[in-house]
């Protein structure tokens, strides 16, 4: 069989038992369990499918339930597989087609205005009950910040938003824009700990209505302000400009378009931070299940990809830092939280969004701890002058 071979060339480190679509057992690599995880298909389409494109046809098979995984659980096989396979790409027809799609979907793929307002919604607008049940209290839907892999999600998020805040250097009654504000908690402690006017901008209309409502709630209306409008609306200056989670949604075509804009928005001592996932590989294509199901014209780049359109904007990277492991830690807290909430999961869309969903976190939490993806977070100005010349400023 095939897709045998092919397991057993990737599987050099531990392994499993597949069980194919007609009850034959086959041993993956050499399981070191007693009782080592079963990988059973249960669609005899899967035996080719698998072998021919198994980063979207995986994940299609496991939300439609023609995978059922037996001692052990989906992390614990992702986290074998992952470890097996670590930033490599999986098999060379599987590679190809993902680069024709890829040019495919660079050469179609147009995030304009109208596009990015469809494409936030697909993701951020399905239920605001639905992110209660999995992020932190301040509904911090990006990586946390963990000074210590123990530390609960609130911890790690709070330490994120601080960790942003010192790197802006913002003194008080300064003008701080917030591009992709999502529901506004780091517009809220910014404008609360510096005491500024921020501006918060989405695409969301339910992350929009719902900053509305919070802004009343904490009587901040005085300080905050949120705009439902693209970042390539506005037209005024900023002081401080921050971006967190966004970027990904912006689009390898508009890069130049992004940067250019922030570079006109920020004031000549302005600073500016772009918090966002990154592969440390050269650059690829998007990974065809996340982009099909989860985030429609998302793209996360590669370092090489970000600086140059960086440069040609006439702005200075002040500062870089990777986040390594810290996106792995978050996705492992939203993914335990979402299945100690499967049932209502469930009852709010179906079994099959629930094992989809579960898919998404699983397989980004285990891609954030042996693949390509990390964090980056570029502090851009347009003068040395505008951070002092050490860090230990963010670290006061």
């Amino acid at each position: 069989m095939q897709l045998v071979r092919f397991l057993n060339n990737v599987f050099k480190n531990d392994g499993f038992i597949l069980i194919d679509a007609d009850s034959k057992k086959h041993t993956i690599g050499s399981p070191q369990k007693k009782t080592p995880i079963t990988f059973k298909i249960l669609n005899k389409k899967l035996h080719y499918k698998l072998l021919l494109r198994p980063d979207l046809y995986f994940g299609e098979a496991y939300s439609d339930g023609d995978i059922i995984i037996e001692n052990g659980t989906l992390t614990d096989f992702l986290d074998l597989a992952l470890m097996n396979i670590g930033r490599r790409k999986i098999n060379f027809l599987s590679q190809f087609i993902n680069k024709i799609s890829g040019s495919y979907r660079y050469l179609t793929n147009f995030n304009f205005i109208k596009k990015s307002q469809m494409n936030v919604s697909h993701h951020y607008d399905l239920s605001d009950d639905l992110y209660d049940l999995f992020l932190d209290q301040k509904r911090q839907y990006s990586c946390g910040y963990f000074k210590s892999e123990n530390d609960t999600l609130d911890i790690a998020q709070k330490n994120k938003i601080q960790h942003i805040i010192k790197k802006l250097n913002i003194q008080s009654n300064q003008k701080v824009l917030d591009i992709g504000c999502g529901w506004g908690s780091l517009a809220f402690d910014i404008a609360k700990s510096t005491n500024c006017k921020v501006t918060g901008i989405t695409l969301s209309q339910n992350q929009f209505d719902y900053c509305l409502k919070k802004t009343k709630q904490l009587n901040l209306e005085d300080q905050v302000t949120f705009k439902l409008i693209d970042y390539r609306e506005l037209d005024e200056k900023f002081d401080r400009i921050v971006s967190v989670g966004m970027f990904e949604h912006v689009g390898r075509k508009f890069y130049k378009k992004f940067f250019k804009q922030v570079e006109r928005l920020l004031d000549e001592g302005g600073v500016s931070l772009i918090h966002t996932i990154g592969s440390v590989n050269p650059p690829g294509d998007p990974h065809p299940w996340i982009t099909k199901y989860i985030f429609p014209g998302g793209y996360t780049p590669s370092l090489s990809e970000v600086t140059t359109p960086v440069e040609k904007a006439g702005l200075i990277i002040s500062d870089i830092e990777v986040l390594k492991l810290h996106y792995s830690y978050t996705l492992r807290h939203w993914k335990e939280n979402c299945i100690k909430n499967k049932e209502k999961i469930i009852r709010m869309f179906d079994e099959k969004f629930f094992r989809m969903w579960e898919f998404y976190l699983t397989g980004s939490e285990v891609a954030f701890k042996w693949g390509d993806q990390v964090v980056y977070q570029l502090q851009l100005t347009k003068s040395y002058t505008s951070t002092p010349i050490t860090r230990d400023y963010i670290y006061q």
